[in-house]
Order: C-alpha cells, then structure tokens, then sequence
C-alpha cells in the first residue's frame, strides 16, 4: 500500500480462519481528483450520449428497441457472471420454447431483466434512487437463483472475497460485514450530493468503483454495479430512456476493467480509471446508435414489402409488429397473443417466408418455431465491437 490508497486495510479473523486483510474504502469524493485533462474524454463521451439520446426519440415505438436491447445487456452482464445463455435462449425461454442451455441459466438472465425493468420503473414514478431501491431490486435478481439463499435483498453479515478459496488467499477481499452499512450509507449521500457540480459522468464513475469496492450482497454484485450506471443517468435526465449498457464493454475489456479497480484502490490512481470508463460510455453509446438506426431502417424496409401483399397486408403487419418485440413465436404464441385464427396466422407466416423476413428454425412438421431472423441478426451482431 502506498500513502496515495484510496482506503485502508483491516486485520480481520474470523473463527479458525486464517487472519486476513479486509478493504475499507475512503468515503467519496476522492480528497485528491484532478479531472483537467479529461475534458475532451468528457466531451467524446458526452456528445455519443447526446446522439444515442436523440437517436432514440426518433424511434417510433422506443420500447419495443429497449425491451430487445434491455435483454441483449441482460445476458451480456450474466455472462461476465459465469451464465452460459444466449440472447436466443432467453427469447426462446420467454416465448415459451425450451431454451439450449440449463434452465437456471436462463431464470437468472430473466431475473436480471426483472430487476432492472423494476428499478427504471420505480425511478420513473418518483421513487428515489436510494440503496433501499437497490436492495429491492438485489431481492427480485436473486429470486430462486443458486445465490437466492445467500439473504437476497440484505446487506451480507459475513465476509466475501474475490478469487482465492478464501480471504487469506483472496486477490482482493472487500470490506467486513460490520462495516458495509456504514460504507452504503456514505455511498448513498454522495449519490445525492450536488453541491460539487462534478460532470455526471464523472460521478457514476466513481460510485460504480465504489460499489465494486464495498460489494455489499454475497452474490450477485458486479450485475447491480454495472446496473447503477444506466440508473444514475437516467435519473439525472442525461438519458430519456435506459439505453446505454457498459456490460459489453467491461467484458471485452477484462483484464484492463479488474486492473483499474484494483490500481485506484491501491494507488489512488483515479485518472486512468475514469478514462477508461468515460472511453467506454463513448464505445457503448455510438455503437447503441448505430444498431437503433440499423434496426429502424431494416422495419422500414420490411414494412414497405409487407404493403405489396394487398389485402393480406393488415394481417401480416400485425404479425410482423409483434416479432418486432418477441422475433421468436409459435403459431399457438401468435393465435393466443394476436386474437387471429390458426389459419390466418399460418397464411401470414408463410407470406413473411416468402418475403424472406421470417424463417422456421426447426424444421418440423409441428411446433414449429419461426424467427424474424435479420433482425435478431442486427442485434446479436450489436453484441461485438465494431474494430
């Protein structure tokens, strides 16, 4: 440890355990911060936001965007946990369909869907953005999961620790249980600081390094912290809708993302940390851009073949305008979901065949399953970095 760390270490021991070094980190805002030579990152970062905000506004129907992209950050961040699911088998999952891995897998991406749709829409109806709202939304995550016995929706009371077999041989371990109350509370009235007039940016920086820091549930930390993010811009009014997602970013970026964490709390090193993250707000944001304007001009273009099919079109249009939210479907979804006939489902199916907007995946006689395949495409391609 050097005199410029960001906290303090605690000897802990812990029954027959091995003594240990815990991680007490400074409150926030950091004593020593110089943000000079970040202002053209801020600025890159800022401007990506405001063309991703304005690129959603044009959106017709901006939900049926962030109920697809919400699940696509949804799997990304539960891949970085260790899940094996895909995009695909959580639509399958959610359109009723046996998904091609473990169910729990699944269940648990789902989860982090619910979680995340529940704290937007809390904040959305005047909730305050408070560690009460994060416990709320650690509890509905945690839901039947292989971490749901380990208290969800409570503050740990016993110690965690980051790689190892356990604290004394952990390669980083965080605060003691004793402390993390104490830790949130401090987070919490720096989330609600304004006095600073620190960029925002800025800040949801250091309070999702923050969070990473205390990792204050037993399970199920670096999805909230990686959640925090959207949360705290949108509830500032920086984005109108949740559309920006770091997830994709930190898991390509690993080994660097660890690295910062680690050099600021033993360095104080805050700089590099906060360029990384500012460079990767400006990746996230540009690429989210240019997927939403991809997927808009792909569902114009099958609108306008959907209108050459002359008295089917009304029929088909509201098929197609259903795969746009859920691209996989069964004739039975479809009946059920639409109010159509069997018959005139099936007709409109095989209409969307014929334009090559739709395919059947399984090449079955029955149960089949049919996919608004460019589009799936489009946004598992959003999924990779452009180099």
């Amino acid at each position: 440890m050097t005199a410029k760390a960001t906290g303090k270490r605690i000897k802990c021991s812990v029954n027959s355990e091995k003594p240990y070094w815990a991680f007490v980190p400074d409150r926030l805002p950091p004593v020593s911060l110089n943000i000079e030579n970040l202002h053209k990152a801020l600025d890159k970062a800022n401007q990506a936001l405001g063309r991703l905000d304005g690129m959603s506004s044009l959106l017709p129907e901006p939900e049926i965007f962030l109920y697809m992209y919400v699940r696509l950050e949804a799997v990304l961040s539960s891949q970085i946990e260790g899940t094996q699911s895909s995009l695909s088998d959580l639509l399958l999952y959610e359109s009723e369909q046996s998904p091609g891995t473990p169910l729990h897998d699944v269940e648990e991406v789902s989860n982090y869907v619910r979680a995340m749709n529940y704290g937007l829409e809390k904040l959305e109806n005047g909730k305050p953005f408070s560690m009460r709202l994060i416990r709320e939304m650690h509890e509905i995550l945690m839901e039947g999961m292989r971490g749901g016995t380990k208290s969800p929706g409570s503050f740990r009371r016993t110690q965690n620790w980051v790689g190892g077999t356990q604290p004394s041989n952990a390669s980083f371990v965080p605060p003691p249980p004793d402390i993390v109350t104490e830790c949130m509370s401090d987070l919490e009235k720096f989330l609600h600081e304004d006095k600073s007039n620190m960029p925002l940016l800025v800040k949801a920086a250091l309070i999702h390094h923050q969070f990473e820091t205390i990792r204050p549930f037993l399970d199920g930390n670096g999805r909230l912290g990686r959640l925090l993010i959207t949360l705290i811009l949108c509830s500032h009014g920086v984005l109108s809708q949740p559309i920006l997602y770091l997830s994709l970013y930190f898991k390509t970026y690993r080994n660097d993302y660890y690295a910062h964490l680690q050099k600021v709390r033993d360095s104080g090193d805050w700089e590099p940390w906060l360029e990384f993250f500012l460079a990767g707000v400006h990746k996230s944001a540009t690429q989210a851009t240019k997927t939403a304007s991809g997927i808009l001009m792909l569902m114009n273009t099958d609108r306008d073949k959907i209108k050459t099919l002359g008295r089917s079109t009304g029929t088909v249009l509201q098929i197609h305008h259903f795969l746009e939210k859920k691209p996989f479907a069964t004739i039975p979804l479809l009946v059920k979901s639409l109010g159509l006939s069997t018959p005139t489902v099936t007709a409109g199916l095989h209409h969307l065949e014929e334009l090559g907007i739709v395919r059947e995946t399984t090449g079955k006689p029955r149960d089949r399953v049919y996919v608004y395949a460019e589009y799936l495409k489009k946004l598992l391609e959003s999924a990779t970095f452009d180099s």
